[in-house]
């Protein structure tokens, strides 16, 4: 097995490299780049609606629209960058995907066969291609187990592994994410968050899977751990040919592993291309904010007078009517508060593509 990149790094040039993106492809809607592979994974008009409870009598008094009506598509190979403020519904198309919830409607098709509409012991059996990463690496591994356990236990129910070959897997597993082998014996209180997260990577990666959730799995851990943390995750998705979504609020991370970048806002995508684009051209006013918001790494920038966002993000139980963004958008017309604007191509064959009919200042050009 090839040493991999993350298993012995230079903080201070990773830091450096995720920095410096801070500043710098999908049918629905947008369209992949023809060099990538197949379509793996297809989401049509989700939606996940959580009731809310009240009354003397508990009954339903209202619906909390976490993702309302999204549609994008992964090709093979690929990583999606999620991208958005707290409770755009981000964390949740994850957990609907891998099959952790239900949707309340839509369709999630994982290699041309619908999740949704699957039985759970259908749904058992595939699940095991669909693995998270999750936010925490302390609250998501079960304290009372050592990481034997951990690890093992997923491999000998699904028959990855035998009681005779567990242990060469489990090697082959910890080299992968660059622990020594010393640590089976051990509970995960006795590591760091940097080690704990290399080993709910390495717990995902126990099946096999061919698509993996990185739900923020940095958003938790020091800056110069964040850096390694992204580099065995690049370096493990190009080794193992893993197809996958970075849920993410750094910007920077986000493109620094990411092939193509959806932006949402309020359970919806408002702007989706390849990485490149939507940092260097980004047309959508909320995409504008959040890179307009970022932290500048260059001290003689810094100072400089940056345009933020006003007022407050609207109610997910409420939904603004219109654009959902409008309430906030410095260009927003009589009509983005009366109708809600339609993806656009900015630029014809670009794969870029912006729910705003004033993107960049000028009519984009419908995607039928």
């Amino acid at each position: 097995m090839r040493k991999m990149e993350g298993s012995t790094v230079d903080s201070e040039s990773e830091d450096d490299e995720v920095q410096r993106n801070e500043g710098n492809n999908s049918e629905l809607p947008g369209k992949e780049p023809p060099e990538r592979g197949r379509i793996l994974l297809e989401v049509e008009n989700l939606k996940k609606y959580y009731p809310l409870k009240g009354g003397i009598i508990t009954h339903t008094t209202g619906y909390t629209h976490a993702v309302d009506g999204v549609s994008f598509s992964v090709r093979e190979g690929e990583t999606l960058g999620l991208v958005g403020e707290s409770g755009c519904g981000k964390s949740t198309i994850g957990r609907q995907i891998v099959g952790l919830e239900r949707p309340t409607e839509g369709i999630i098709r994982y290699d041309g066969k619908d999740l949704s509409a699957m039985k759970p012991g259908e749904l058992r059996q595939i699940r095991t291609q669909l693995q998270m990463v999750f936010q925490d690496p302390y609250s998501s591994l079960n304290p009372r187990k050592h990481i034997y356990e951990i690890l093992a236990q997923p491999m000998l129910y699904h028959h990855i592994a035998t009681k005779a070959t567990v242990g060469k897997e489990l090697e082959r597993l910890l080299d992968m994410v660059g622990l020594s082998r010393n640590v089976l014996g051990r509970y995960p209180h006795e590591f760091s968050g940097g080690q704990r997260q290399r080993i709910g990577i390495a717990r995902a990666l126990s099946l096999n899977p061919r698509f993996l959730v990185c739900d923020e799995p940095v958003s938790a851990l020091d800056v110069s751990i964040q850096a390694q943390i992204l580099n065995l995750l690049k370096s493990l998705q190009k080794e193992l040919n893993l197809t996958c979504i970075f849920v993410g609020h750094g910007l920077g991370a986000v493109n620094y592993v990411s092939d193509r970048i959806a932006v949402m806002y309020l359970g919806k995508i408002v702007e989706i291309g390849k990485a490149a684009d939507v940092f260097r051209s980004p047309a959508h006013p909320y995409t504008k904010a959040l890179i307009a918001a970022a932290p500048v790494p260059d001290p003689e920038k810094a100072g400089q007078e940056r345009k933020l966002l006003e007022g407050e993000v609207g109610s997910s139980q409420e939904p603004p009517s219109g654009c959902r963004f409008h309430p906030r958008c410095p260009f927003a017309q009589e009509s983005c508060r009366q109708t809600e604007p339609q993806m656009r191509e900015v630029k014809p064959g670009s794969g870029h593509f912006a729910a705003c009919p004033v993107a960049n200042g000028k009519e984009a050009r419908a995607h039928g």
